[in-house]
């Protein structure tokens, strides 16, 4: 009798020993764990033609990662923002319009190996209306007409630059600014004629019309992003990249016209 009790005794210290190992191995790797959920905040730089749709990005990264704040996102042309970072403003995130100032800011050891998230291209913009009697990329010559484009540091004024030349159009400009909202907001209020914006700034707003032009299909720009090395979170910082170029990010900006990578 007393070799049985001994022997029930045993196994049944045997049986608590496992359970107390299974649970501490659901503990240690389950999902969720305190471990596993990053924390931190995150500041962005992103290039003005992204405020609507790394805005909404931004909320539902929040919403996914309470622990995590997204600081309010600076946005301005891409150039600007490759020289504020390089001049030392504090950032964890950089997306860029194009890929030649996101290079500028890998060449100053901010960064490695962004990747391409989105694309985009121009579209010529009047007032609604078209006051100007705007038809396409030739009437941006005429002195008579009040034309606004992007600074040709800015990747949007690149483009226009590329888009203009190939054209054979020698625009009369009034004003050069330094990011796309800006030519945008000229337009809408009526203080140009004319204007070329990213396709996916045109769609924001009833306020104007959009001329068709030939050969804006291959002008394209290509969007990179990356997290920069110096970041102060740096684990949250890769974990909102990685959300951006997630599926569910991607919907979001395809939703809202942007390209493919």
């Amino acid at each position: 009798m007393r070799a049985r009790r001994t022997a029930v005794a045993a196994l049944g210290a045997v049986m608590l020993l496992l359970a107390g190992c299974a649970a501490g191995g659901v503990a240690e790797s389950g999902p969720g764990t305190a471990e596993s959920e990053v924390s931190g905040e995150v500041t962005v730089f992103a290039a003005a033609s992204l405020k609507t749709g790394f805005d909404e990005l931004a909320s539902q990264f929040e919403q996914r990662h309470p622990s995590v704040t997204i600081s309010p996102i600076s946005y301005d042309g891409s150039s600007t923002l490759a020289t504020q970072l390089i001049e030392g403003a504090p950032g964890d995130v950089f997306a860029s319009a194009d890929e030649a100032n996101m290079q500028k800011v890998v060449d100053a050891g901010l960064a490695a190996a962004p990747d391409v998230f989105a694309t985009n291209r121009l579209a010529l913009v009047v007032p609604a209306g078209n006051p100007g009697s705007i038809t396409g990329l030739a009437d941006l010559a005429d002195a008579d007409r009040t034309v606004v484009l992007c600074a040709q540091a800015v990747p949007c004024g690149a483009a226009s630059e590329t888009l203009l030349r190939d054209a054979g159009v020698t625009p009369s400009v009034d004003s050069y600014e330094q990011n796309v909202t800006a030519v945008l907001t000229k337009v809408v209020g009526g203080e140009a004629d004319a204007g070329l914006v990213y396709v996916t700034d045109a769609a924001l707003t009833g306020d104007v019309e959009t001329v068709e032009v030939a050969g804006a299909e291959r002008v394209v720009n290509r969007y990179p992003i990356a997290a920069l090395a110096d970041a102060r979170s740096p684990e949250a910082a890769a974990e909102f990249v990685a959300y951006v170029l997630s599926e569910d990010g991607q919907a979001v900006l395809r939703r809202l016209g942007f390209g493919a990578p």
